[in-house]
């Protein structure tokens, strides 16, 4: 009896201890037992990309005085990334085990479970949630959970070669302001083809979703199938197409061979509308095919926006989750994700990456950042002034819409070769213009 009693009493204090221990805030962590969180991550797959080299900051400061070590274990881009997540959960073989932390997209993370993900809601007060921009914030919730913590994002924003831009500019009287709507733009890039004697003026590379853009500024709503794919009955997605097509129709602008900053360098176009991550391929200077180069004097300005109406900007970008595991494991990524978003932190990486901040305060020190370049410089100002003008919007997560997307550029690449240097009257740019729309309707 005695013995049983005494049983009881020595695991009941072991229980008590458990539950003390284990529901002590900070009692997890011990620097003299560090522990280690994988990663994955999509920031560059050389070994010095910016974001190992915040990672290894981070182990030689924070994590060394907490007793945390962050390993990166695979780099590659979101979808193989994504791809080797469900492939991990499932358990499949050769693949690798899956991640403490990773970067993936929203539809990534909902065929994960967010219930097998951090919310990351319980980790950052409302307060240090409320720091973060809201729209960047509400692209990572799944259901009620937020899911996906925002650590970069990218937009779409229209460079301009900014010495040839200057002479068109003084010979025309166009001017970048010009450039601030749709029907400003199409209106320059007419004046550039007739007066560079049929160079096309802009290329694009992702010429839907400025459609996209222009018809939700106007109203439309709901132009996507349950597929993934576009309403070809909604009227007025099909009337922010045209103009597009039209343009495209006379060689006014082209849809990018890959990405437009290589047409924008090479002299073949004095404008391009592409990422904001497009800034870490852009030259210093423009070289033309017959070997003469000049200063490229890079300008960047904001998407150009339907006239008169609320200006949407894309969002894209992936964000960081964190695999519920340890009581330990947790505390030890909030700790990492709360240093990597420090405002002056996450200003710095973004910048080394092209990509927008995800912080209020972060785009509040814009002003006062160091940046390696004028160019650079140009970007972070334009992003300063979308972040306080324009809305956010959610890009479209099917990733057949993607397979169709280029499908449909591949096609329209073939049709647009034979288009520069030539006039078109405008009978013959509207046929064509309907044989872009035919185009993109086959496109199923």
């Amino acid at each position: 009896m005695k013995k049983s009693h005494s049983l009881f009493l020595f695991c009941s204090t072991l229980l008590l201890l458990f539950l003390f221990t284990g529901c002590t805030k900070n009692a997890t962590l011990d620097p003299k037992h560090p522990v280690t969180l994988t990663m994955w991550h999509v920031y560059g797959e050389q070994v010095d990309s910016p974001m190992n080299r915040m990672i290894e900051e981070f182990n030689q400061t924070t994590g060394r005085e907490k007793g945390i070590l962050v390993n990166v274990t695979l780099m590659s881009n979101a979808y193989a990334i994504g791809d080797k997540l469900l492939k991990a959960q499932a358990n499949t073989p050769g693949v690798p085990d899956m991640p403490d932390l990773f970067f993936c997209h929203i539809t990534n993370a909902e065929k994960l479970g967010a219930d097998t993900l951090l919310d990351w809601k319980e980790q950052f007060t409302e307060e240090e949630r409320e720091q973060f921009v809201p729209a960047f914030v509400e692209d990572g919730i799944i259901g009620e959970k937020l899911s996906i913590l925002p650590v970069s994002k990218s937009t779409y924003v229209l460079y301009l070669a900014g010495a040839p831009f200057a002479r068109f500019s003084a010979a025309t009287g166009v001017r970048k302001e010009d450039l601030s709507t749709w029907d400003g733009f199409f209106d320059a890039a007419e004046k550039y083809y007739n007066w560079s004697g049929g160079k096309p003026f802009c290329a694009l590379d992702y010429l839907l979703r400025c459609v996209d853009l222009d018809a939700m500024e106007k109203g439309a709503s709901n132009f996507y199938t349950k597929e993934g794919w576009y309403d070809l009955e909604n009227a007025q997605w099909k009337a922010s197409f045209m103009p597009f097509a039209r343009a495209l129709s006379k060689g006014h602008i082209v849809v990018s061979d890959l990405y437009s900053n290589t047409q924008v360098m090479t002299g073949e176009v004095i404008a391009g509308i592409g990422s904001t991550a497009s800034i870490l391929y852009y030259n210093d200077a423009i070289t033309y095919p017959d070997g003469k180069s000049e200063p490229m004097d890079l300008q960047v300005l904001p998407m150009p926006k339907a006239a008169g109406k609320k200006f949407l900007v894309t969002q894209a970008g992936v964000g960081l989750c964190a695999r519920k595991t340890t009581g330990q494991k947790t505390e030890a990524a909030t700790v990492f994700a709360k240093w990597l978003t420090e405002a002056e932190r996450n200003l710095s990486f973004c910048v080394e990456t092209g990509y927008m901040p995800v912080r209020k305060d972060a785009f509040a020190k814009i002003k006062g950042h160091a940046f390696p370049s004028q160019g650079y410089q140009n970007l972070y100002n334009t992003l300063e002034t979308i972040n306080a003008t324009a809305t956010a919007v959610r890009e479209p997560t099917n990733v057949h819409y993607y397979d169709k997307v280029h499908a449909l550029y591949e096609a329209l690449k073939k049709q647009q070769a034979g288009l520069a240097g030539k006039m078109h009257t405008e009978e013959e740019a509207q046929k064509r213009a309907e044989e872009i729309w035919a185009l993109f309707c086959a496109i199923q």
